[in-house]
């Protein structure tokens, strides 16, 4: 072979590593009270960075799901084929709990390890964690029915993959789905027009058209209906108690940018069978929780995203010479890794914060109930708005190699969308802040107390805490400046975390660059004098342990 086949200065396979080996994931898991669950974070970790798993990532998505509505015979069937190694990554994820499992696990952190988990997993690709996802949330949405939560909790906390269509009391455990979204309405479910008619049996026959409906595979559905009494949630099964397929027709499969190995489907309700979940007039209220559950999963995911794209420049950085030496040694490179980095700890951070707040709240915690429900919405605002600027940074890091779909860096940054967009793109989430200030006045004081932790530990940060109460003090056009306080919120609240829990080197040049003004529009514009040798160091991936 010619020697102009020969290959030199190419970055090693981002393989072998221990993808739980994350300084501020594991410091947040123990503080917030899951150390215990470390050693399986890391059995995870192991596999999460192992060859076998990157395969099983990339062929999903370069195999997506098929429709099939009918067989061969003329029978509507409505069935979605999946890649075995989708089954694989689903299993891998309910054998660890990332579903409902935490529901079923009466132990102090149980939210906090399956986030955590969820984190580090989602890393392997992100499609599948939509499922996983819906799964965790169904369940307290359930519970305003207690028989129907008694009958199924049990089975969607399940360790046991179960797949196919079959009666869900046949299934060593369930998967959940959510379809709410309709074409004319969108996010305003409030403009919902399926209906929903009681039958004399108690049950409902819905009818309707489904704009937006991830894994339509699931084995049961909650949604949202007009009944008599107004807007109001069901539980739709795929099977029927007798066996037969219910009438829940997939018109199609949605061609996205992203998320593309999980199907996502139109579907119609032709008299669908239902149970009623609560009360009906009360559908927003009782399906409320499960979206605030996904919501938190959307800061997750982001924050899995970030991570992500952080240890793979890093990792290429590492490896790739030009100009005389290796590129993490070029001081602009090392400016615009340890910006990705600090935005991933910080993400990282306020996640398992509120997972530790979730936590708390399923034990009844009614403080941390109040932190939560203004935290969530500032921090789903924020964590996933930032999410595609950093992927878009992370693949230029790669340069050439990062544009081609081999280096896996193309569908981490046609995943990072995502996260912002579910369970409410930007200005529904800003508009949530506000509505959670207006309603439970409250909440303001529980994040100004989470906050002011860290009183005086930072004079951008004293200076933002400040400027945030002269704003709220403020009503004039608080709807038209909801995006720039909730940023500001959410900066606020992750410069906190940071000074009391992250080494000194990463809280100053995160409240320098990110409260401080001392930053410009793009990554790679840290102040000089930042320690990127003490933030990188909180980057690089370790060797795996052997098996």
């Amino acid at each position: 072979m010619p020697q102009t086949h020969e290959v030199t200065n190419q970055v090693p396979p981002h393989h072998g590593y221990d993808g739980a080996a994350d300084p501020a994931l594991l410091e947040a898991v123990a503080r917030e009270g899951a150390a215990w669950a470390i050693p399986e974070l890391h059995r995870l970790g192991a596999l999460a960075g192992s060859e076998q798993a990157a395969e099983w990532g990339r062929v999903v998505n370069e195999n997506p799901p098929v429709l099939r509505t009918h067989d061969r015979y003329g029978h509507r069937i409505d069935e979605v084929e999946f890649h075995p190694y989708w089954h694989e990554l689903m299993g891998t994820a309910v054998s660890h709990g990332l579903h409902a499992a935490p529901w079923a696990d009466d132990r102090a952190g149980a939210h906090v390890a399956r986030a955590a988990k969820f984190l580090v997993w989602g890393q392997v690709e992100a499609g599948h964690s939509c499922p996983v996802s819906m799964t965790y949330a169904a369940v307290p949405a359930l519970r305003a029915t207690p028989e129907l939560a008694a009958w199924l909790e049990p089975l969607l906390a399940s360790r046991t993959y179960d797949y196919g269509l079959r009666r869900p009391d046949t299934k060593q455990g369930l998967i959940a789905g959510m379809s709410m979204t309709e074409k004319q309405g969108g996010s305003d479910v409030r403009a919902n027009t399926t209906s929903a008619v009681p039958a004399p049996d108690g049950t409902y026959r819905l009818t309707g058209h489904k704009w937006f409906t991830s894994a339509p595979m699931s084995d049961v559905f909650l949604t949202l209906a007009q009944a008599p009494g107004g807007l109001s949630c069901f539980l739709l099964p795929r099977v029927l108690p007798d066996g037969t397929r219910n009438r829940l027709l997939l018109q199609r499969l949605k061609d996205k940018l992203g998320n593309r190995s999980n199907a996502s489907a139109e579907i119609e309700y032709d008299e669908a069978f239902g149970w009623l979940v609560g009360e009906e007039g009360r559908g927003v209220a009782t399906i409320i929780e499960m979206v605030n559950m996904t919501r938190l999963d959307c800061v997750l995911g982001g924050a899995s995203g970030m991570r992500l794209g952080t240890i793979r420049a890093v990792h290429h950085a590492t490896h790739r010479r030009a100009f005389g030496k290796a590129l993490i040694d070029q001081p602009l490179m090392r400016n615009v890794l340890a910006d990705l980095a600090l935005e991933s700890e910080a993400a990282t951070a306020v996640a398992l914060r509120l997972a530790g707040a979730t936590d708390r709240v399923s034990r009844g915690s009614q403080d941390e109930a109040l932190l939560r429900r203004l935290g969530l919405a500032v921090t789903k605002y924020w964590v996933c708005k930032r999410a595609p600027g950093h992927a878009a940074e992370a693949l230029e890091c790669l340069g050439g190699n990062g544009y081609i779909e081999d280096s896996g860096m193309p569908r981490l940054y046609r995943e990072a969308p995502l996260s912002s967009i579910w369970e409410g793109s930007g200005n529904v989430a800003a508009l949530d802040s506000l509505r959670a200030m207006a309603r439970q006045p409250e909440t303001v004081e529980a994040f100004f107390e989470e906050v002011g932790r860290a009183s005086g530990a930072d004079r951008h940060l004293d200076a933002a805490v400040a400027g945030l109460h002269k704003q709220l003090a403020d009503p004039a056009e608080a709807e038209y400046r909801a995006r720039q306080l909730t940023e500001t919120m959410a900066l606020a609240f992750q410069a906190s975390l940071l000074l009391r829990h992250a080494p000194g080197a990463v809280a100053e040049a995160f409240c320098a660059s990110r409260l401080g003004g001392e930053h410009g529009g793009a990554y790679g514009t840290l102040p000089t004098g930042v320690d990127t040798e003490t933030i990188l160091a909180r980057v690089r991936t370790a060797d795996a342990p052997s098996p």
